[in-house]
């Protein structure tokens, strides 16, 4: 394994005595160590702190792991390199041939942005506690709304992701639409609705059945026509209709619902429109993401995930709603140990319009990148990201050994051998080339996913990918 980011014996650095109150000079010796470590991974062509570990190394790392810590301090070094071999052991979001899965690359900014209000640690779940960061925060939130083209009432909340987003949207959808009564709640989304909205659901005490299950058309959108019908039956069989989703870039193939024919059918019916845009949103920053995002400024809630679009660190994501009432009116909640509730819009208290009390300060996370490189900079690696999966795209069709039915919408390019068996075509691709790929099952066949999303990937790396593909196609049966 390469010794990148390791400490030698000279580095360590003993945090023994009172080890929870180091001195200065001690936090800034472990301080370089960490960021050496972390600016080594940045800089790394592969995106990784080491190369592939052996399997038996991994198991032997595993079990060390697991073993509880020890009631004598050790010494810097060794801790820091014991992280660093774990981490080496696992897949890399970093790399810029990672082309599997939506979540990308840590942008270093970023990461120095949650190092800062970690090491701070202000209380940002009321405004009284740090409201000049509050300030902040809110600040990236309320230009996020004009982003999307929301009211004056608009506002929102950074969450942990996408999951909690949906969660939290779903909760004021269902205060708001059926009141405290929620017997007969019903919400639609499709069969290719991410599962997190199926587990909110279920998390928010709707039984399975509430759930309706909306058949996409042949380019795998929602069918708007079939959910007309079925929310007509189900009202006139006393369901109580009261949330729709449109999924904004899903995660098979980075398709977008008819986002605007669906807020007609919310608007007709009196149904809260949710877009699921944990993936896709973030393309409302360029010309072509915006028009193929039309009726999203018609959304009662929008979730979007910054970890994805933006390339942060994980646990970064956030939900807009059209009326910020509509989320406190679900969430507001006091207790005497609390101060007195915030009255200035512009300074909310994140608990009232939240699940949580206590939580970190992650508008640091998209503040400081935002204003260091500018949104200009966002726009442009989003609109990179489009022409490579467009040109991806148009090479792979051209290919007669593959099946790519489906342009891309946004940067996920779904693909198939036309002959043989798809799960070894993959298998082979990741046995003789550095690119990730993954796959998804749709309509009971398998397909792989190229998306090319991260900061990090250029037109090098997907033309890497696409002659990877093209040998793998060529190599001989695809036979299990």
């Amino acid at each position: 394994m390469r010794d990148t980011g390791r400490l030698s014996n000279h580095d360590s650095v003993s945090m023994a005595g009172a080890c929870l109150e180091p001195d200065g000079d001690t936090m800034r010796r472990v301080g370089r160590q960490v960021m050496d470590m972390v600016v080594d991974l940045h800089a790394s062509p592969s995106g990784s702190l080491g190369d592939a570990v052996p399997d038996n190394v991994r198991a032997a790392l595993r079990a060390a792991l697991l073993l509880p810590p020890p009631s004598r301090p050790l010494d810097f070094a060794t801790v820091l390199n014991t992280f660093a071999a774990a981490a080496s052991a696992g897949s890399s979001t970093m790399s810029p041939t990672a082309f599997d899965h939506i979540p990308t690359g840590g942008l270093y900014t970023s990461a120095l942005a949650a190092f800062l209000a970690q090491g701070v640690n202000p209380f940002t779940g009321v405004a009284a506690g740090a409201p000049e960061l509050v300030a902040m925060e809110q600040g990236v939130l309320l230009w996020l709304c004009r982003e999307f083209g929301l009211p004056d009432t608009a506002g929102g909340v950074i969450t942990t992701g996408g999951s909690l987003a949906g969660l939290t949207a779903l909760v004021a959808a269902r205060h708001d639409r059926l009141g405290e009564q929620i017997t007969g709640g019903t919400l639609y989304a499709t069969t290719r609705t991410h599962h997190s909205i199926i587990k909110a659901a279920r998390i928010a005490g709707l039984p399975a059945d509430a759930v309706r299950l909306i058949p996409t058309d042949t380019d795998l959108r929602m069918d708007v026509a079939a959910a007309d019908a079925l929310i007509q039956a189900d009202r006139a069989a006393g369901r109580r209709p009261f949330l729709i989703i449109g999924t904004a870039g899903s995660t098979d193939t980075g398709t977008v619902d008819p986002l605007a024919g669906i807020a007609e059918l919310a608007a007709r019916h009196g149904l809260w429109f949710h877009v699921d845009g944990a993936y896709g949103a973030a393309f409302q920053l360029t010309d072509r993401g915006r028009a193929r995002l039309t009726g999203i400024e018609r959304a009662d809630s929008i979730v979007m995930d910054p970890h994805k679009g933006f390339s942060l660190p994980f646990g970064t994501g956030v939900l807009l709603v059209a009326r910020t009432e509509s989320l406190r009116a679900a969430y507001a909640l006091s207790g005497p140990y609390l101060p007195d509730p915030s009255t200035d819009p512009r300074l909310p208290d994140y608990s009232a319009v939240s699940l949580e009390l206590t939580r970190e300060f992650r508008g640091l996370r998209l503040w400081l990148p935002l204003h260091v490189h500018g949104t200009d900079s966002f726009s442009a690696s989003l609109n990179e990201k489009l022409d490579l999966a467009q040109a991806a795209y148009e090479d792979l069709v051209a290919d007669p050994y593959l099946d790519v039915p489906w342009p891309p919408d946004l940067s996920v390019v779904a693909f198939r051998p036309r002959t043989g068996d798809t799960g070894r075509f993959l298998y082979r691709l990741h046995a003789t080339s550095p690119v990730a790929l993954s796959a998804t099952t749709i309509d009971g066949r398998l397909w792989i996913r190229l998306c090319v999303l991260s900061h990090r990937s250029h037109a090098v790396q997907v033309s890497q990918a696409l002659t990877a593909i093209h040998l793998t196609a060529r190599s001989g049966p695809l036979t299990s």
